[in-house]
């Protein structure tokens, strides 16, 4: 494949900056791939593992001549990063991000932005339940929608050219304006990830009051929880704050379809149950059918292919 940016600057050296790292290497993407991470070690895995071919101590040294940027770090360090690097950006460079909410990111780097640099915002939905420079792999976005959400006056041809890396690490690309995307967002991500957290943190309270071997005796639908809820904390507390309208949204009509499942139950109403039951079967063989997910056992995961450095 050819070369698209001849110097890719990743700045935040985690799972999706390392399987950029990976994906633009496997299929020649880049000339050159430098990054920042915040950690000395980090910094220092970063460059053992041949990931970068230079990892720099400051965000400003590292996007210093690329021609694409990557805000990879957290939302909520989204504004300190952008200030940092805004004076040191290249005319003619493309500065995108990888947060998965776009209304808090717009709002804390465009102002950083300066004139003759492209930004366009982006999220990749992708991931795993792990995080660090080893984490990453090159196929980690194979089918896989990467969503844009570039300004309406974004230069077309700089929106063509992220278009194409990201297609070429095997992404599908779409996009959607900023609002409608933390909508869609909060319903397929956000949500649910909450209702994780939550279901863990009930399972962990009936552990510690009533001594009940929930952990022990874990079945399938928890365990996938337990994996969901394993995510990284800094990042997801990030998102529920920045994203709160939306999320507050969509978990009022959480909960009243939850009371109105309760009532069915309560009231034996196994009518309504075995309906809403084959209405929400029908979603999951949508995803399966959209290439989203597969229908393997155990949602296709293999525990011996998990991610380098992961026990």
């Amino acid at each position: 494949m050819t070369q698209i940016y001849s110097r890719v600057a990743l700045i935040g050296l985690g799972l999706i900056a390392s399987s950029m790292a990976h994906a633009m290497r496997a299929n020649g993407l880049a000339g050159q791939i430098v990054g920042h991470a915040k950690s000395a070690e980090t910094r220092a895995t970063a460059l053992e593992i041949g990931l970068c071919d230079h990892v720099y101590a400051t965000a400003a040294e590292a996007v210093q001549g690329a021609d694409l940027v990557v805000l990879a770090v957290p939302v909520g360090a989204m504004a300190a990063i952008a200030a940092e690097i805004g004076p040191h950006l290249a005319p003619g460079c493309t500065v995108t991000d990888v947060g998965s909410v776009k209304q808090a990111v717009v709002a804390a780097v465009s102002p950083y932005i300066p004139e003759g640099v492209q930004f366009i915002p982006g999220h990749p939905m992708a991931g795993t339940e792990y995080s660090g420079p080893r984490s990453g792999f090159a196929t980690l976005f194979q089918n896989r929608w990467w969503l844009l959400t570039p300004a309406e006056d974004a230069d077309a041809a700089q929106i063509a050219k992220l278009r194409n890396l990201l297609e070429g690490m095997g992404a599908k690309v779409d996009e959607m304006d900023v609002a409608h995307h933390d909508l869609v967002v909060a319903v397929v991500s956000h949500v649910p990830h909450a209702i994780a957290y939550t279901m863990v943190g009930v399972a962990d309270h009936m552990r510690r009051v009533s001594q009940s071997e929930v952990v022990k005796y874990s079945a399938a639908g928890f365990r996938d929880f337990t994996r969901i809820a394993a995510s990284d904390p800094t990042m997801w507390r990030d998102v529920f704050l920045t994203n709160k309208d939306a999320v507050l949204d969509i978990l009022g009509r959480f909960a009243e379809e939850l009371f109105v499942l309760q009532r069915a139950i309560r009231m034996g109403d196994g009518d309504y149950l075995h309906d809403y039951f084959t209405r929400t079967r029908a979603i999951r063989r949508g995803i399966i059918e959209a290439g989203q997910d597969t229908s393997a056992p155990d949602f296709g995961r293999n525990p011996a292919s998990k991610p380098e450095g992961k026990a």
